[in-house]
């Protein structure tokens, strides 16, 4: 069976490394991702750029953060949302916005989740470890296409 990747959309270095921290306590970090901004995580989706060569299995889940340059996290559920190839995998918006707008117009693109970030180390790592629970070791994703 092949291993399904978690695609980490995230700019901020500090939450790239707590979010694997967080995962590491299940043997999850090795199947992280990382895009460092919004038009990285499509390439990556999409096969392209420096992806171009990668095994084209959708990811099990997305962790998306809606602050990136280049294109924001919004954008890029936009997107996925509206492609017929990719709109099944799942998405859990992980942000430090609280915005009504923001919450709103996520839910109405698709997302599967939205999360807040936690300000606090355990309050986040605990965050990440309930995300992992049910989207990587609970949920049952659509099958490999």
């Amino acid at each position: 069976m092949r291993m399904r990747k978690i695609l980490l959309a995230e700019d901020d270095a500090r939450d790239i490394e707590l979010t694997l921290a967080a995962l590491e306590e299940y043997n999850l970090a090795n199947r992280v991702v990382v895009a460092r901004d919004g038009a990285e995580a499509l390439d990556y989706l999409y096969c392209k750029g420096k992806y171009v060569d990668r095994e084209k299995i959708d990811p099990i889940v997305v962790l998306l953060d809606l602050k990136m340059p280049k294109m924001s996290g919004l954008d890029v559920l936009r997107e996925v949302k509206h492609s017929k190839e990719l709109r099944k995998i799942p998405i859990v918006v992980l942000t430090s916005s609280k915005e009504d707008q923001d919450i709103v117009e996520s839910y109405g693109l698709g997302v599967n989740a939205y999360v807040v970030k936690p300000v606090e180390f355990e309050k986040f790592a605990e965050a990440i470890r309930q995300i992992s629970l049910f989207w990587i070791l609970t949920n049952e994703p659509p099958p490999v296409r």
